[in-house]
Protein backbone atom coordinates (compact mmCIF):
# COMPACT_ATOMS: atom_id res chain seq x y z
CA UNK A 1 0.00 0.00 0.00
CA UNK A 2 0.96 3.63 -0.34
CA UNK A 3 -0.25 6.62 1.66
CA UNK A 4 -0.07 10.10 0.18
CA UNK A 5 -0.60 13.05 2.50
CA UNK A 6 -2.94 15.33 0.57
CA UNK A 7 -3.15 17.89 3.36
CA UNK A 8 -1.61 18.16 6.82
CA UNK A 9 -3.04 21.44 8.07
CA UNK A 10 -5.71 22.25 10.60
CA UNK A 11 -9.13 23.75 9.85
CA UNK A 12 -7.69 27.15 8.88
CA UNK A 13 -4.90 25.70 6.76
CA UNK A 14 -1.41 27.16 6.66
CA UNK A 15 -0.82 29.97 5.87
CA UNK A 16 -3.69 31.39 7.87
CA UNK A 17 -5.52 34.25 6.17
CA UNK A 18 -4.03 37.55 7.30
CA UNK A 19 -1.31 36.04 9.49
CA UNK A 20 2.26 37.36 9.15
CA UNK A 21 4.05 34.89 11.45
CA UNK A 22 7.27 33.22 10.28
CA UNK A 23 5.43 30.01 9.36
CA UNK A 24 2.65 31.68 7.38
CA UNK A 25 5.18 33.80 5.45
CA UNK A 26 7.64 30.95 4.89
CA UNK A 27 8.72 30.12 1.33
CA UNK A 28 9.31 26.46 2.24
CA UNK A 29 6.64 24.39 0.47
CA UNK A 30 6.50 22.10 3.51
CA UNK A 31 5.04 25.00 5.49
CA UNK A 32 2.07 25.31 3.14
CA UNK A 33 -0.51 22.95 4.60
CA UNK A 34 -3.92 22.28 3.05
CA UNK A 35 -6.74 20.88 5.18
CA UNK A 36 -6.07 17.36 6.43
CA UNK A 37 -6.71 14.46 4.07
CA UNK A 38 -4.83 11.44 2.76
CA UNK A 39 -4.96 9.10 -0.22
CA UNK A 40 -4.55 5.37 0.36
CA UNK A 41 -3.59 3.32 -2.68
CA UNK A 42 -4.29 -0.30 -1.79
CA UNK A 43 -2.34 -3.37 -2.84
CA UNK A 44 -4.93 -4.05 -5.53
CA UNK A 45 -4.53 -0.54 -6.89
CA UNK A 46 -7.67 1.11 -5.54
CA UNK A 47 -7.58 4.81 -4.64
CA UNK A 48 -9.38 5.60 -1.38
CA UNK A 49 -9.41 9.10 0.15
CA UNK A 50 -9.71 9.81 3.87
CA UNK A 51 -11.90 12.95 4.11
CA UNK A 52 -12.85 15.48 1.44
CA UNK A 53 -12.13 18.87 2.96
CA UNK A 54 -12.45 22.29 1.30
CA UNK A 55 -9.16 21.73 -0.57
CA UNK A 56 -10.21 18.39 -2.09
CA UNK A 57 -10.30 19.67 -5.68
CA UNK A 58 -6.87 21.30 -5.40
CA UNK A 59 -5.40 18.16 -3.81
CA UNK A 60 -6.73 15.86 -6.53
CA UNK A 61 -5.39 18.13 -9.27
CA UNK A 62 -1.98 18.45 -7.60
CA UNK A 63 -1.56 14.68 -7.31
CA UNK A 64 -3.03 13.95 -10.75
CA UNK A 65 -5.66 11.53 -9.41
CA UNK A 66 -7.77 10.63 -12.43
CA UNK A 67 -9.59 7.74 -10.76
CA UNK A 68 -11.06 7.63 -7.28
CA UNK A 69 -12.72 4.45 -6.03
CA UNK A 70 -14.09 5.40 -2.60
CA UNK A 71 -14.13 7.98 0.17
CA UNK A 72 -13.89 7.21 3.88
CA UNK A 73 -14.94 9.99 6.27
CA UNK A 74 -13.74 10.45 9.84
CA UNK A 75 -16.42 12.92 10.98
CA UNK A 76 -18.68 15.64 9.69
CA UNK A 77 -16.81 18.87 10.36
CA UNK A 78 -16.48 21.23 7.41
CA UNK A 79 -12.69 20.96 7.16
CA UNK A 80 -13.18 17.22 6.55
CA UNK A 81 -16.26 17.12 4.27
CA UNK A 82 -16.50 20.60 2.74
CA UNK A 83 -15.21 19.55 -0.69
CA UNK A 84 -17.40 16.51 -1.23
CA UNK A 85 -19.43 18.26 -3.93
CA UNK A 86 -16.36 18.01 -6.17
CA UNK A 87 -16.68 14.25 -6.48
CA UNK A 88 -18.95 15.12 -9.40
CA UNK A 89 -15.83 15.25 -11.55
CA UNK A 90 -15.33 11.53 -10.92
CA UNK A 91 -19.03 10.74 -11.35
CA UNK A 92 -19.03 12.17 -14.87
CA UNK A 93 -15.44 11.49 -15.97
CA UNK A 94 -16.61 8.77 -18.37
CA UNK A 95 -19.87 10.42 -19.44
CA UNK A 96 -22.38 9.22 -20.67
CA UNK A 97 -21.55 6.52 -18.13
CA UNK A 98 -22.27 7.97 -14.67
CA UNK A 99 -20.24 6.32 -11.92
CA UNK A 100 -21.61 6.47 -8.39
CA UNK A 101 -19.06 7.21 -5.65
CA UNK A 102 -19.01 4.96 -2.59
CA UNK A 103 -18.79 7.13 0.54
CA UNK A 104 -18.31 5.46 3.93
CA UNK A 105 -19.42 7.62 6.87
CA UNK A 106 -19.61 6.79 10.59
CA UNK A 107 -23.09 6.61 12.06
CA UNK A 108 -22.35 9.59 14.32
CA UNK A 109 -21.90 11.89 11.32
CA UNK A 110 -24.25 10.41 8.72
CA UNK A 111 -27.21 12.70 9.39
CA UNK A 112 -24.98 15.77 9.22
CA UNK A 113 -23.55 14.71 5.85
CA UNK A 114 -27.07 14.15 4.54
CA UNK A 115 -28.11 17.59 5.77
CA UNK A 116 -25.14 19.51 4.38
CA UNK A 117 -25.41 17.80 0.99
CA UNK A 118 -29.19 17.32 1.05
CA UNK A 119 -29.46 17.99 -2.70
CA UNK A 120 -27.41 14.82 -3.37
CA UNK A 121 -29.86 12.63 -1.46
CA UNK A 122 -33.22 13.98 -2.64
CA UNK A 123 -35.51 11.52 -4.39
CA UNK A 124 -35.87 13.81 -7.41
CA UNK A 125 -32.33 15.14 -7.81
CA UNK A 126 -31.51 17.78 -10.37
CA UNK A 127 -29.03 17.03 -13.11
CA UNK A 128 -25.36 17.23 -12.18
CA UNK A 129 -25.49 16.72 -8.40
CA UNK A 130 -22.95 14.38 -6.80
CA UNK A 131 -23.90 10.76 -7.29
CA UNK A 132 -23.27 9.11 -3.92
CA UNK A 133 -23.79 5.64 -2.49
CA UNK A 134 -23.69 6.36 1.24
CA UNK A 135 -22.55 3.45 3.42
CA UNK A 136 -23.15 3.92 7.15
CA UNK A 137 -20.45 2.34 9.31
CA UNK A 138 -20.36 1.47 13.02
CA UNK A 139 -17.78 -0.44 15.05
CA UNK A 140 -17.82 -3.35 12.62
CA UNK A 141 -14.89 -3.79 10.20
CA UNK A 142 -15.88 -3.35 6.56
CA UNK A 143 -14.22 -4.02 3.24
CA UNK A 144 -13.67 -1.90 0.18
CA UNK A 145 -13.10 -4.58 -2.43
CA UNK A 146 -10.53 -6.85 -0.72
CA UNK A 147 -9.14 -4.28 1.74
CA UNK A 148 -10.43 -4.33 5.32
CA UNK A 149 -10.97 -1.12 7.29
CA UNK A 150 -11.27 -1.39 11.07
CA UNK A 151 -13.00 1.63 12.68
CA UNK A 152 -11.25 3.10 15.73
CA UNK A 153 -13.54 5.34 17.77
CA UNK A 154 -12.49 8.44 19.68
CA UNK A 155 -13.63 11.84 20.82
CA UNK A 156 -12.89 15.26 19.37
CA UNK A 157 -13.93 17.36 22.38
CA UNK A 158 -17.67 16.63 22.67
CA UNK A 159 -17.82 15.27 19.14
CA UNK A 160 -17.31 11.68 18.04
CA UNK A 161 -14.58 10.93 15.53
CA UNK A 162 -13.52 7.72 13.81
CA UNK A 163 -10.05 6.66 12.75
CA UNK A 164 -9.23 3.56 10.73
CA UNK A 165 -6.79 0.70 10.84
CA UNK A 166 -5.90 -0.83 7.48
CA UNK A 167 -3.54 -3.76 7.84
CA UNK A 168 -0.42 -2.55 9.70
CA UNK A 169 -1.29 1.13 9.15
CA UNK A 170 -3.66 3.30 11.19
CA UNK A 171 -4.95 6.78 10.39
CA UNK A 172 -6.26 8.98 13.21
CA UNK A 173 -7.17 12.63 12.95
CA UNK A 174 -8.93 15.13 15.25
CA UNK A 175 -8.61 12.84 18.26
CA UNK A 176 -8.53 14.22 21.79
CA UNK A 177 -9.50 11.10 23.73
CA UNK A 178 -9.36 7.37 23.01
CA UNK A 179 -10.50 4.59 25.32
CA UNK A 180 -8.31 1.65 26.30
CA UNK A 181 -10.63 -0.66 24.36
CA UNK A 182 -10.27 1.35 21.16
CA UNK A 183 -6.55 1.83 21.68
CA UNK A 184 -6.17 -1.95 21.79
CA UNK A 185 -7.25 -2.05 18.12
CA UNK A 186 -3.99 -0.28 17.29
CA UNK A 187 -1.70 -2.94 18.76
CA UNK A 188 0.68 -4.27 16.13
CA UNK A 189 0.41 -1.22 13.88
CA UNK A 190 3.73 -0.47 12.19
CA UNK A 191 2.82 2.90 10.65
CA UNK A 192 0.70 5.27 12.73
CA UNK A 193 -0.64 8.58 11.43
CA UNK A 194 -1.94 10.77 14.24
CA UNK A 195 -3.04 14.37 14.72
CA UNK A 196 -0.93 16.86 16.67
CA UNK A 197 -2.38 20.37 16.50
CA UNK A 198 0.35 22.29 18.32
CA UNK A 199 2.89 22.00 21.13
CA UNK A 200 0.61 23.53 23.78
CA UNK A 201 -2.40 21.62 25.14
CA UNK A 202 -5.71 22.07 23.34
CA UNK A 203 -9.23 21.21 24.49
CA UNK A 204 -10.34 19.32 21.38
CA UNK A 205 -7.20 17.98 19.64
CA UNK A 206 -4.11 16.05 20.62
CA UNK A 207 -1.12 18.25 21.26
CA UNK A 208 2.32 16.95 20.23
CA UNK A 209 2.79 15.65 23.78
CA UNK A 210 -0.59 13.86 23.70
CA UNK A 211 0.28 12.25 20.38
CA UNK A 212 3.72 11.17 21.58
CA UNK A 213 2.22 9.51 24.65
CA UNK A 214 -0.09 7.42 22.47
CA UNK A 215 2.76 6.62 20.09
CA UNK A 216 4.86 5.43 23.02
CA UNK A 217 2.10 3.09 24.17
CA UNK A 218 1.41 1.68 20.69
CA UNK A 219 5.13 1.51 19.75
CA UNK A 220 4.78 1.53 15.95
CA UNK A 221 7.91 1.24 13.83
CA UNK A 222 7.26 4.79 12.64
CA UNK A 223 4.71 7.54 13.19
CA UNK A 224 3.70 10.65 11.27
CA UNK A 225 2.04 13.70 12.80
CA UNK A 226 -0.68 15.52 10.87
CA UNK A 227 -3.49 18.11 11.29
CA UNK A 228 -1.09 20.82 12.38
CA UNK A 229 -1.63 24.53 12.90
CA UNK A 230 0.86 27.30 12.11
CA UNK A 231 1.78 27.21 15.80
CA UNK A 232 3.68 23.98 15.21
CA UNK A 233 6.70 25.88 13.82
CA UNK A 234 8.84 25.80 10.71
CA UNK A 235 9.07 22.46 8.90
CA UNK A 236 12.84 22.84 8.56
CA UNK A 237 13.26 22.92 12.33
CA UNK A 238 10.54 20.89 14.03
CA UNK A 239 11.54 17.28 13.26
CA UNK A 240 14.64 17.69 15.42
CA UNK A 241 12.36 18.07 18.46
CA UNK A 242 10.81 14.62 17.97
CA UNK A 243 12.00 11.19 19.14
CA UNK A 244 13.47 8.68 16.72
CA UNK A 245 10.90 7.14 14.37
CA UNK A 246 8.48 10.07 14.63
CA UNK A 247 8.28 12.90 12.13
CA UNK A 248 5.97 15.66 11.02
CA UNK A 249 4.20 14.89 7.76
CA UNK A 250 3.88 17.51 5.02
CA UNK A 251 1.64 17.92 2.00
CA UNK A 252 2.64 15.62 -0.84
CA UNK A 253 4.66 13.22 1.32
CA UNK A 254 4.33 9.65 0.05
CA UNK A 255 4.87 6.68 2.36
CA UNK A 256 5.10 3.04 1.33
CA UNK A 257 3.27 0.84 3.85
Amino acid sequence: MKLTFLGTGTSQGVPVIGCRCEVCTSHDERDKRLRTSALLTTDEGLNVVFDTGPDFRQQMLREGITRLDAIVLTHGHTDHIGGMDDIRAYNFAEYPVIRTMDVYVPQHSADHVRTVFDYAFEENRYRGVPEVALHITDDTPFKISCTEFIPVQGNHSRFAVTGYRVGRMAYLTDFKHISAEEEAKLRGVETLVINALRWKAHDSHFSVEDALRLIERIAPRRAFLTHMSHEIGLAAEIDSRLPSGVRFAYDGLKVEI
